[in-house]
């Protein structure tokens, strides 16, 4: 795609990325069939390439309008154009550089502006989501049935094994899952106790930075990948084997460290180096196959033996890993469901299920229906996001896949 940026963009590090990006697009159209938005709204400036075009026009000194805005923020930012796209165009980084200086030019209304501002305080701080969370929960009795749905009943972790391993990895907390779903890394900790691993989490890490990221708050999000870095790298150091991920949102983001910091002279090292050293949790469990078969006794009394499973977009087109939760399940004795179109999105992309109501609600009902074609008797995922979302519409229990395996290994 040929392009000619605006002076206030030439020979800089973002003009030079999206220039770089732009030239390898060749409006081919193939990232048409698998965008979720264009499915749904079948508007082309819905698409990945009439964003692309949107970005580029203004790149080249166009003046961006809320129109402009509103159909970068209808991005889900599930990069299954990238997966699709036969250029290789990097999508993502682009639309990021896009958003960014759309942001800038356009800006944003009170309301919507402080909606932004109370879910990256409230989802990013733990303590305050925690403590909505309790007071919903003990109020869900009596909420009407549209608001109980989002709120999810108060569940327990169970057992975290105390260190005892010479072999040891981090797990990064996260923001929501701790309050939401306790037991996923409780359970991701189990499983790995039982091979010869212990998880450890550093108290000083906390949020990831996608929700800010995402939400245009760049200085925000890159203040979450230094603070995690600081409290990862000396456990590392002192020889800590990886940072594990349980959700797969969460990974895409600190894998991503190393691009985001690539420029600060004092963490660009650092971050290279903590990136390389994540790993998705499947990516751990997958290395350790042999070690978990006879760990499986494929006698599931804790289980539902038939399940569905989702893979993330995080998963599937942000790190591009497929295949590996599906093995380690099918190991464990567990019949995968075919499901139709795994590729597409589920809706809920970090705060987009509450941004964009109606599109993520038109993908949820699409994405249950596949899901339960095949009569699973649970639906199984790897990410917090995700789960939460199907399981507000879901008249089946949505569950992460780690849990499952916990309890077939709980069950010899």
């Amino acid at each position: 795609m040929q392009t000619t940026l605006a002076e206030p963009y030439r020979n800089t590090p973002e003009g030079d990325v999206a220039e770089r990006i732009l030239r390898n697009c060749v409006h081919c159209g193939f990232c048409l069939a698998t965008c979720p938005t264009y499915q749904i709204l079948g508007n082309e400036l819905d698409s990945p390439r009439g964003r692309i075009y949107l970005i580029k026009q203004v790149l080249e000194g166009a003046t961006p309008t809320a129109k402009t805005q509103l159909h970068l923020d209808r991005c889900l930012t599930c990069r299954n154009c990238e997966t699709t796209c036969p250029s290789g165009v990097e999508y993502g980084k682009l639309l990021d550089i896009g958003r960014h200086i759309v942001e800038d030019k356009v800006g944003r209304g009170i309301a919507e502006s402080a909606t932004r501002t109370a879910l990256k305080t409230g989802l990013g701080s733990p303590m305050l989501f925690n403590g909505a969370l309790k007071l919903g929960q003990g109020m869900r009795s009596l909420m009407p049935g549209f608001l109980k749905s989002r709120i999810p009943p108060t569940e327990t972790a169970g057992t975290w094994p105390a260190p005892r391993h010479p072999r040891r990895m981090l797990v990064l907390q996260g923001c929501v899952q701790p309050g939401l779903k306790p037991n996923i890394n409780a359970a991701a900790a189990r499983v790995l106790n039982r091979i010869g691993i212990s998880l450890i989490a550093a108290d000083e890490a906390g949020c990831c930075g996608a929700l800010a990221h995402h939400l245009n708050d760049t200085d925000a999000g890159l203040a979450a990948a230094r603070r995690n870095i600081d409290a990862w790298l000396p456990h590392l150091e002192a020889g800590a084997e990886a940072v594990v991920m349980t959700a797969s949102g969460c990974g895409v983001m600190v894998k991503d460290y190393g691009w985001l910091l690539r420029h600060d002279p004092a963490y660009a090292d650092k971050a290279a180096r903590i990136s390389a050293a994540t790993r998705d949790l499947s990516e751990i469990l997958a290395a350790e196959r042999d070690a978990l078969k006879p760990l499986a006794t494929h006698r599931l009394p804790l289980t539902s033996k038939r399940i569905a499973y989702h893979p993330p977009c995080t998963l599937q087109h942000g790190q591009k890993l497929t295949g590996a939760v599906e093995a380690l399940l099918i190991d464990a004795g567990f019949e995968l469901t075919p499901v139709a179109e795994k590729h597409l999105c589920c809706g809920s992309a970090g705060t987009y299920s509450i941004l964009q109501p109606e599109i993520a609600g038109a993908l949820k009902t699409r994405k249950l229906d596949h899901l339960q074609a095949g009569a699973p008797e649970m639906i199984a995922t790897a990410n917090i996001g995700c789960l939460t979302h199907l399981q507000s519409a879901s008249p089946i229990p949505v569950r992460h896949w780690v849990e499952l395996l916990d309890e077939t290994m709980a069950a010899s």
